[in-house]
């Protein structure tokens, strides 16, 4: 699950890393299970997650060969998988995977799809969104994916305007003169300290237990149901020349399993929305994510 913040330039730096830190074996490309030769390779972030336990165990149960690769942070999981390295990869949304491909020029596709994870507005001085007072501050993450994000959900709650509507590529040059509050953006993990001097801040779920904070105390979230929350569907993502094999397909399927589901969402404190999007409907979202990022620069 991506979650924290990522720039796109940090994803262009690292698209040509050798990928030492992980110690697997190239697959053929065609991956298949079966047999303790056919592995299927998942690379994640964060594998000592319980929920990948119970996936595992699923997995088993379905005849389905299955070995989770952990990185040691979301910039490698894609260029593993470009390389062979692995053979699915899980850690991301459709935004994150849109601009590595684009940065990269590469064209890993989405053939799954798990859960969005709402992005909420916290404050310490409020407790309700009206009383936000007009010329107040709200921080937000300064990372490019997280920013727009950020500013859509502030839109969403009708406390600032974006020019021509907004989008998932804008950024605070982009809030209107006649926006009810003033952003300013801060380091992702800077968003829930900033809470004593702001009058709120938008705050990743990764952040919000160190903090003190539970996702019933949000003042407003996004719809994860809307079609601007498509952009942040979390997927299963295969090379483009594997994104009709059948076994990685059922693979990627069994995150609408039940047990899959309940632990997914118990390890996310319940902020989980699962989401059942085609992979057709999915690669359908990328490519006008990624026909945006390419019109933009």
């Amino acid at each position: 699950m991506l979650r924290k913040n990522f720039t796109l330039a940090a994803i262009a730096a690292t698209a040509a890393l050798t990928l030492g830190a992980c110690a697997t074996t190239p697959t053929d490309s065609g991956a298949s299970a079966g047999s303790a030769d056919d592995v299927v390779k998942i690379g994640v972030v964060g594998a000592a997650d319980d929920k990948w336990a119970v996936f595992e165990k699923v997995a088993e149960e379905e005849g389905l060969n299955i070995e989770i690769v952990d990185f040691g942070d979301y910039q490698q999981a894609n260029p593993a998988l470009a390389q062979d390295q692995i053979d699915l990869n899980q850690f991301q949304h459709l935004q994150f995977l849109a601009g590595y491909n684009v940065e990269a020029g590469d064209d890993l596709q989405p053939i799954g799809a798990t859960a969005v994870y709402p992005l909420a507005l916290y404050s310490s001085k409020h407790t309700a969104l009206e009383d936000i007072p007009a010329g107040g501050e709200i921080a937000v993450p300064n990372d490019a994916t997280n920013l727009a994000r950020a500013l859509l959900v502030l839109q969403e709650a009708k406390l600032i305007e974006l020019k021509d509507g907004g989008s998932s590529l804008s950024t605070e040059a982009d809030v209107l003169p006649s926006s009810k509050v003033k952003v300013t953006p801060v380091d992702a993990a800077q968003t829930a300290i900033s809470l004593q001097s702001v009058d709120g801040a938008i705050i990743n779920n990764d952040f919000l237990e160190d903090a003190g904070l539970a996702p019933e105390d949000a003042l407003f979230q996004d719809d994860p149901d809307s079609a601007a929350s498509e952009p942040y569907i979390n997927v299963w993502v295969a090379r483009a020349a594997d994104k009709d094999d059948e076994t990685l397909l059922k693979i990627a399927a069994l995150s609408q399993n039940e047990e899959v589901i309940a632990a997914e969402k118990k390890a996310s404190g319940g902020t989980a929305v699962i989401k059942d999007n085609s992979p057709a409907e999915l690669q359908e979202i990328l490519a006008g994510i990624e026909e945006n990022y390419r019109a933009q620069g």
